[in-house]
C-alpha cells in the first residue's frame, strides 16, 4: 500500500483444514448410500478434493467457478518499484535523513505494527495524519515538505507498476466472460488516482476501499461491501491476494471463496483459468 506496508508471511496452512466458503452448500452433495457422513455435518474440500470441487462450482454456473473476482491492490494487482526503505532515504536526504536503509526499514516496521491511537483504522480519509507518524518514526524527520513530497511520490506511476504485465488481457477476458472484476483494498483515497494513473482503473466494476468502507481486512465488512457494489453473493466471489490473514481468512470469513498469491495461484492467467476462462 503507499508509502509502503511491509507484510510479514505467516507459514502456509493446510488447505484441508481451511474454512469453505460454501461448506454448508457442499452439505447437500453427500452419498445416500448407508455409509454417509453424518447429516449435520458439512463436507469440506479436503474430503471433495480440489477437482470434485471446481466441478461442482461449474455445476452451478456453468464453464466458470465464480461469478466475481475480488483482487488485493499493493502486493497482488500492484507493486512498488523500488524498495521502500530505499525511497524514504533518497528522498530524505536533502532534508537531512541520515539513518540508512536498513535502519528505516526496522523503524517502519516497528511504528506500522503498532496500535494506531484507538481506532482500528489507519486509512481514514487520506490517511494523512498516519503517513505523518510513520515517516516521522521511520526517519526521524518531521519536516513537513519532506512528508508532502514523499506522500505524492507514491500516487504516481513512477512509484508502482503492475505485477502481471498480462493483467489488462486477462481481466478483459474474464469481463467478456461474465466475470465481475472488483478491487478490496486496505488503502487510503490515493488509491482511485493512483489506478488512473496506471490506466487500469476502467478494468473494474467496483472499489471496496478501506478508507471509504471504514473497515479493514481481514473484517469481513470490506469484502461484504465489494459484493454488494457487484451484486454479488459472497459465496459467488473468489477473492485472490497476497496476506494470508488479511486477505485468505478475512475473504473466507466473509464467505468468500480465497486464493492466496504466490502460493494458491502465480499469474492472473492461472487465476482466469482455475475460475474456467481460457486465455
Amino acid at each position: 500500500m503507499a508509502l509502503m506496508a511491509t507484510r510479514t508471511k505467516l507459514p502456509r496452512l493446510l488447505s484441508s483444514g481451511s474454512r469453505s466458503p460454501l461448506s454448508g452448500r457442499l452439505g447437500a452433495m453427500r452419498s445416500s448410500t448407508a455409509a454417509a457422513p453424518v447429516e449435520s455435518r458439512p463436507v469440506g474440500l479436503g474430503m471433495l478434493g480440489l477437482k470434485d470441487y471446481e466441478d461442482y462450482r461449474r455445476s452451478l454456473y456453468g464453464e466458470i467457478t465464480h461469478k466475481a473476482l475480488l483482487v488485493d491492490a499493493a502486493g497482488t494487482l500492484l507493486v512498488p518499484s523500488q524498495p521502500m526503505a530505499q525511497i524514504y532515504r533518497t528522498i530524505g536526504e536533502k532534508y537531512g535523513v541520515k539513518f540508512s536503509e536498513d535502519e528505516i526499514l526496522n523503524r517502519y516496521r516497528r511504528a506500522y505494527s503498532q496500535p494506531w491511537g484507538r481506532s482500528r483504522l489507519r486509512y481514514v480519509n487520506d490517511g494523512r495524519p498516519f503517513w505523518q507518524y510513520i515517516v516521522s518514526y521511520s526517519t526521524g524527520c518531521s519536516d513537513t515538505q519532506y512528508f508532502e513530497e514523499l506522500y505524492n511520490y507514491y500516487t504516481t506511476d513512477k512509484a508502482w507498476h503492475l505485477c502481471d504485465p498480462d493483467a489488462e488481457k486477462i481481466f478483459k477476458a474474464l469481463r467478456k466472460a461474465g466475470v465481475k472484476l472488483g478491487v478490496v483494498s486496505n488503502f487510503d483515497t490515493r488509491l482511485r488516482p493512483l489506478l488512473r494513473a496506471l490506466n487500469c482503473d476502467n478494468w473494474f466494476d467496483a472499489m471496496a476501499v478501506s478508507a471509504e468502507v471504514e473497515a479493514e481486512k481481514p473484517n469481513p465488512t470490506i469484502f461484504l461491501k465489494a459484493c454488494d457494489l457487484l451484486g454479488v453473493k459472497p459465496e459467488d466471489a473468489v477473492h485472490v491476494g497476497d496476506d494470508r490473514r488479511n486477505d485468505i481468512w478475512g475473504a473466507r470469513d466473509a464467505g468468500c471463496d480465497a486464493w492466496l498469491w504466490g502460493s494458491d495461484v502465480h499469474s492472473f492467467k492461472e487465476v482466469a483459468q482455475r475460475i474456467g476462462v481460457r486465455i
